[in-house]
């Protein structure tokens, strides 16, 4: 079978001449043009750490590509930082970044006729942009994670950009001086790497890596370490195979390698953002999944990793004891995990753990052993109840007081949210709603760093609630419920809750409670109005006009053609 099954179109017969030409100019020779053009798309930019050290490995993967006797093509996708965009207007571009990643990655490869796709991302968005693409595509492929940024260090303890967002809430609180605060600024970011917690990147790394679309110990590499260039060059020749092999994507993205890929966050106790990003993806690749799957497997698997953003170690620690091999084969020995599920490798899962022992090292304690889990059960619920009726979520793990029922503090922005935490006007025991920030409402469902960050910075992590039809960033924490759906802006309740109301967080019972009366809640409906939409031009109104629920995996091309 020849290796160039679709790029044929561009590069054989008479007619192809002047295609040939211009590839000429690029540097095809003549043999050349019965190989495989294999795509790179290269994540590359100077907007994040995050991507800065991406150009390096896209070189790596240029020269496997060749050695592996392929040609490649290097062409870039864009990224949003979100760290920088974080309590800004910017941030709505953030999840839209993930559409215009899978856009572009799509338009590239099918527009050229490639063979295959090698993507390279870094920050939170690469990876489910570029994972939708390849779903889509269908044409064999393989995902390299630029790599994890090593912690920064002040006063003895490691720090990440999340220690920075915090900071200001201590900073506020008055628990610490400027001095203090410019500290950690200055060394909370060390390098070149994305953000080092089991925040979203990494856990979006990790769950690609179980769900067999990345290298093994891949995903927890540190950016900066020569194994992950040498990593990315051998993820090139993998692909070539593939490409040989005809190995596709949705042979590898499959129901049953999703699940492995749920089971894996829960252990590592990964972002909320994980569960709208694996809708997605499922949706594009054709996969039945619902958001209530995510709550039947949590319900099974135990957190088995001592991780920041509520535990003590970063992601560089997790592959120093083993990495997320270690922890798949915990989960493979005890029934949790689809051991004949392909890999990109062309290896079932049960074939790459073969040599992975059984349990971790005793020399280290970021991977628990299996009888001393850091929680018995998964740390992200699914929550319903009247203000939720399609679900919302939670990282329920860590709470001390799982359990809220307050008076609502009612935000139609995050930032207003934010200036009333910074000024000291919530109280222990309120539940904050910040609405109108959901997927069409944004629109571009902006993560709330800055206010959760701040909560806990003021010392009221397990005092508060928090529920949003808006985002978590992955380093959030605490009795915050995200992903409200239906959002404020299609008329979801929380659109139609009012200052004072009371409203119960229900963890153990998985309950998100507006505590009026179905006669009060259809009244209020009936008198409730759409808003017009914030912007009427350009990328965020053809979102908010094409963008489904969160419960749906927040995607733009669902249901384009129905009646």
């Amino acid at each position: 079978m020849s290796d160039n099954l679709r790029s044929r179109v561009v590069t054989q017969g008479v007619q192809r001449s002047p295609n040939r030409a211009m590839l000429r100019a690029v540097g095809f020779e003549d043999a050349d043009f019965n190989k495989a053009i294999v795509g790179i798309a290269n994540g590359y930019s100077t907007i994040t750490p995050c991507n800065m050290g991406i150009n390096k490995l896209a070189q790596r993967a240029e020269a496997g590509i060749k050695i592996a006797g392929a040609m490649p093509q290097i062409f870039g996708t864009i990224t949003i930082s979100d760290g920088i965009s974080m309590g800004t207007e910017g941030m709505k571009y953030s999840l839209v970044s993930r559409e215009v990643i899978a856009d572009s990655i799509e338009t590239a490869c099918t527009g050229q006729s490639m063979d295959g796709v090698l993507a390279i991302g870094g920050c939170d968005k690469n990876m489910p942009g570029a994972m939708l693409a390849i779903a889509r595509m269908n044409i064999p492929a393989i995902f390299v994670y630029g790599g994890t940024i090593k912690p920064g260090h002040y006063n003895g303890r490691d720090l990440t950009v999340v220690s920075s967002f915090e900071a200001v809430g201590q900073y506020s609180a008055g628990k610490i001086d400027e001095t203090e605060l410019t500290a950690v600024e200055q060394n909370a970011c060390p390098g070149a790497g994305s953000c080092g917690g089991m925040f979203t990147a990494n856990t979006m790394s990790s769950a690609f890596e179980a769900m067999g679309m990345s290298l093994p110990y891949s995903s927890t590499m540190a950016a900066e370490d020569a194994e992950k260039a040498d990593s990315t060059e051998k993820s090139a020749l993998v692909l070539v195979e593939a490409i040989r092999k005809q190995l596709l994507p949705r042979q590898i993205i499959t129901r049953k390698s999703i699940e492995n890929a749920i089971a894996v966050i829960m252990a590592v106790g990964g972002s909320t953002n994980a569960v709208l990003h694996f809708l997605a993806i499922a949706s594009a690749a054709g996969v039945e999944l619902t958001i209530d799957d995510f709550e039947t497997i949590r319900g099974r698997v135990p957190v088995l990793c001592d991780l920041k953003p509520s535990g003590r170690y970063v992601a560089t620690d997790l592959h120093k004891a083993g990495g997320i091999p270690q922890v798949m084969k915990m989960l493979l020995v005890h029934d949790l995990l689809h051991s004949d599920c392909i890999t990109i490798t062309g290896q079932t899962i049960a074939e790459v753990l073969a040599d992975v022992p059984n349990e971790p090292s005793p020399d280290q304690d970021v991977i628990r052993p299996w009888d001393k889990p850091m929680y018995a059960q998964g740390h992200l619920a699914v929550l319903k109840g009247n203000l939720a009726t399609e679900g919302a979520v939670a990282k329920i793990t860590g709470v001390k007081k799982p359990v809220i029922t307050g008076p609502a503090r009612v935000f139609e922005s995050e930032e207003s949210c934010l200036d009333a935490i910074l000024a000291g006007k919530i109280k222990a025991g309120d539940v904050i709603v910040i609405r109108y920030e959901g997927p069409k409402g944004g629109p571009g469902m902006r993560e709330m760093l800055a206010p959760t960050s701040a909560i806990i910075g003021a010392g009221l992590g397990d005092a508060v609630g928090l529920i949003t039809d808006g985002r978590f960033s992955g380093g959030t924490y605490g009795m915050v419920v995200g992903h409200v759906a239906p959002e404020a802006a299609v008329g979801g309740a929380i659109a139609l809750v009012e200052e004072g109301d009371t409203i119960t967080i229900d963890a153990p019972s998985r309950l998100l409670q507006l505590n009026i009366s179905d006669e009060e809640l259809a009244s209020r409906r009936a008198n409730w109005q759409p808003r017009p939409p914030r912007y009427t031009k350009g990328v965020l109104a053809k979102y908010a006009k094409l963008v489904s629920s969160s419960s749906l995996g927040a995607v733009t091309d669902l249901g384009l053609f129905d009646s």
